[in-house]
């Protein structure tokens, strides 16, 4: 019998990550060193580990021992017998790098040909570290701004008239002669192909501009249209972390977003990203795979990229939870691997809750025991628990806030529209095949 467990969780010391987020969190002493992101789950990276039987064991361990008890059957068949989540805190104090994930097919294939290609798992040049896509949900704790998917193309040619007018006229060219995906995949490998002198003036002229718009903005009406301080803002700012690094410019070709606390994304497979500064929740599925484009030193595949990239253009959705009783409340589930959830339990309140798979549960503010199976812990701020499958009725009470990471039941999900949208706009304005 699998019981209730604290997990003891590992921390990335990534450079971009806040050297106090973290250690507030966690009630830990701050010593100086980036703490980026706080891995609650069974990635055989950096798994958390739990007391199981009276032994301290990895939650990899212990699935693999125990593989129904902590799953559920369900979700041991469905998923291979393995932990299809890896839940997280991550706290940026700089930007991350401009990525993109593949879909299960691409990383399979990718995972697969640099296996047979010999190449290193640790090999700086690795694109693919498993064979799983990695399709993720991030939930703003903070203010946590994000670029996220392509801009209509009309307003990447009005934004780059604006900056760069004098050094951007190739690329404008390519948005209006090509337009839809193919126009975007011209643009998108032309920038990215920039060296040498034409990536200097480019940038050069861009945060020049940027500098004079945010001191002293026009009044016009065609610039009051596209006059955005926050762009000018991430300009300036991404040069002083990546100077001359294309992806500076990524705020006039990428949505340029402020989640307010709460507030959540969902980002599929293919769409280009960047987490810039806050701290969030991420909940994804269990893979670790990045295929980078800009803002940073670490290996960049350009043509990879290009393969697993949808180039479409697509208002980015903000996501809000919904209540599904009076103390959680549930995010939108746009996956099969996970769901992301709220608890909010004011005292005297005694929360009960019913549980088919493996939950993780991460306490973010107050106080609160948990009870199941004849188990009982004390929870605080910047503690978490796994929840095995067989625990069945478990009780939260205390006064605390928790985010809940599960496998989602179908009647939960609401992704089948999505993902139906999501291949016809593939369909119709991914390019696939590389024209040049």
């Amino acid at each position: 019998m699998i019981d209730i467990s604290i997990l003891e969780n590992p921390v990335q010391e990534y450079a971009w990550g806040s050297r106090t987020a973290i250690p507030e969190l966690l009630g830990t002493e701050k010593n100086g060193k980036p703490r980026a992101e706080l891995w609650m789950g069974a990635h055989p990276k950096a798994p958390s580990f739990i007391s199981c039987q009276g032994a301290n064991m990895s939650l990899a361990a212990a699935i693999e021992k125990y593989p129904e008890e902590i799953l559920g059957k369900a979700v041991c068949e469905k998923f291979g017998g393995k932990l299809p989540y890896l839940f997280k805190v991550l706290a940026a104090a700089k930007p991350l790098s401009i990525q993109a994930h593949p879909d299960r097919a691409q990383a399979d294939a990718g995972f697969a040909r640099e296996n047979r290609n010999h190449i290193p798992m640790q090999a700086a040049e690795r694109n693919y570290k498993d064979d799983n896509h990695k399709p993720e949900c991030i939930c703003a704790l903070t203010d946590f701004w994000v670029l996220r998917g392509f801009r209509e193309i009309s307003d990447i040619i009005a934004l780059m008239e604006h900056i760069c007018p004098k050094t951007s006229g190739k690329l404008r060219d390519i948005l209006k002669n090509k337009g839809n995906g193919a126009g975007l995949h011209g643009f998108f490998r032309e920038l990215m192909e920039m060296k040498g002198n034409s990536r200097t003036e480019i940038i050069r002229e861009s945060l020049y501009n940027a500098r004079r718009y945010s001191q002293q903005p026009e009044q016009s009406p065609e610039a009051a249209r596209i006059f955005y301080p926050d762009i000018y803002h991430w300009l300036i700012r991404l040069h002083s972390f990546y100077p001359w690094d294309i992806g500076v410019l990524g705020p006039l070709f990428l949505h340029l977003l402020c989640l307010k606390p709460g507030q959540a994304m969902f980002l599929p497979a293919g769409e280009l990203h960047s987490y810039l500064d806050g701290t969030g929740i991420e909940l994804m599925a269990n893979s670790d795979n990045v295929l980078r484009g800009g803002l940073t030193p670490k290996h960049r595949d350009l043509p990879e990229l290009l393969r697993v990239l949808r180039f479409t253009s697509r208002t980015p959705e903000i996501l809000s939870p919904e209540s599904r009783s009076e103390y959680e409340k549930v995010y939108p589930s746009y996956a099969e691997e996970f769901l992301l959830s709220t608890v909010r339990i004011p005292p005297p309140m005694t929360a009960l809750f019913q549980n088919d798979s493996a939950e993780i549960l991460l306490c973010t503010q107050g106080k609160a025991k948990i009870s199941g199976k004849g188990k009982e812990f004390s929870l605080q701020k910047g503690m978490s628990v796994l929840i095995p499958a067989d625990t069945g009725r478990y009780r939260l009470i205390g006064d605390a806030v928790f985010y809940k990471a599960a496998v989602p039941a179908e009647k939960h999900r609401e992704s089948q529209k999505y993902t139906s949208e999501l291949k016809k706009n593939e369909i119709r304005e991914t390019v696939h095949t590389d024209p040049k």
